[in-house]
């Protein structure tokens, strides 16, 4: 591309390093910026700095965890309250990370933005699709669908192509330090991941509550709502002799529901908050693939514009959709957009 100055969403880890690499490779002009989200990104800051020292490429350090805890923790926290199951990275990505990012890049005098994630841009006839990348296992997309043209024409995917051990393979012949880092959790802002001990220190307590039994009698108390998740089979700490699932979480009962495995599986769902990754992706009445989960694989159904939420039609029944989770819908490889399970 004729535009060189490309601005690396760089943590520190094994991936946003390896971009710094290929991109400079390539011929880029390359700079870095790292995000400090909350108390927790310390390290991501330090371990920014150390691959940006050893890289030779200059970095900005951006404190955005104002915007964050607004946009992402009380959303985040709000959501389990609801008896909803959120996803924190994809109300980041265009409420806070990637707006930061374009908005650093502007400032900075950089032409795109380039982060680590496994996922692929194509552009064609002046728009830029969001696509799967080449390593299914690692695939991000799900994760990106709410980014828009404005966005997505800015990026870059260095690691569109690439396997992980790939990945790791480079980091280690070039020497950095960051070769062996292990993964990054799940959610940036908890490390140990107890998402619900971080909810009950911060915000207080969900009191206790009945589970009710797929025969709709109470069959045994909760802990307090936000421990449990539709689709939770394990660590409920009940017995009923049999296998049972959490079918639904009433906040304003607060009871659980649980469910048999075969009555854990709805034909149809109702999407709210519609996203689309290009103009007019969505229509009403279209085929398409949709995944309902980020590590669920993308399945056949219909989709139908009913005012402004999406009723998503199965083909096959699908298993324990979560309301506050995401429907993304695919046509093929490309991202077309989509919502939040009502």
């Amino acid at each position: 591309m004729e535009k060189k100055k490309v601005l690396v969403a760089l943590s520190g880890g094994v991936d946003s390093s390896v971009c710094v690499h290929l991109l400079k490779q390539a011929g880029y002009e390359v700079g870095a910026v790292v995000l400090k989200m909350s108390p927790a990104h310390e390290g991501t800051v330090e371990d920014a700095r150390r691959s940006a020292e050893e890289q030779g490429i200059p970095l900005v350090v951006k404190d955005m965890s104002e915007p964050f805890q607004k946009e992402v923790v009380s959303y985040f926290v709000s959501e389990y309250q609801r008896g909803r199951t959120p996803n924190p990275c994809i109300v980041c990505n265009p409420l806070v990370k990637f707006k930061a990012l374009i908005d650093t890049a502007d400032e900075e005098g950089y032409d795109f933005v380039a982060t680590g994630h496994y996922a692929k841009l194509i552009r064609k006839d002046s728009l830029t699709y969001l696509a799967k990348g080449d390593s299914l296992a690692r695939d991000q997309s799900y994760m990106l669908y709410r980014l828009g043209q404005r966005e997505l024409s800015r990026l870059l995917f260095p690691l569109a192509e690439l396997p992980k051990d790939e990945v790791r393979k480079i980091a280690a012949q070039i020497g950095l330090s960051c070769a062996q880092k292990p993964d990054s959790q799940e959610i940036c802002f908890i490390p140990d991941n107890d998402y619900a001990r971080y909810i009950e220190e911060k915000y207080g307590t969900s009191g206790p509550g009945d589970f009710i039994s797929p025969e709709g009698v109470p069959c045994g108390r909760h802990k307090g709502i936000i421990h449990y998740t539709v689709g939770q089979r394990k660590r409920l700490g009940i017995a009923l002799g049999r296998p049972v699932f959490v079918k639904e979480i009433d906040p304003v009962t607060n009871r659980v529901y649980l469910s048999d495995e075969k009555d854990a599986y709805e034909n149809e769902i109702l999407v709210s908050g519609i996203s689309m990754t290009y103009p007019e992706s969505i229509r009403d009445g279209i085929r398409a693939e949709v995944k309902i989960r980020s590590r669920a694989t993308t399945v056949p159904c219909e989709v139908f514009i009913e005012g402004e939420k999406l009723k998503v039609v199965f083909d096959e029944p699908q298993k324990a959709p979560a309301k506050g989770q995401s429907a993304v819908l695919y046509d093929g490889a490309i991202v077309l957009g989509g919502g939040f399970i009502e």
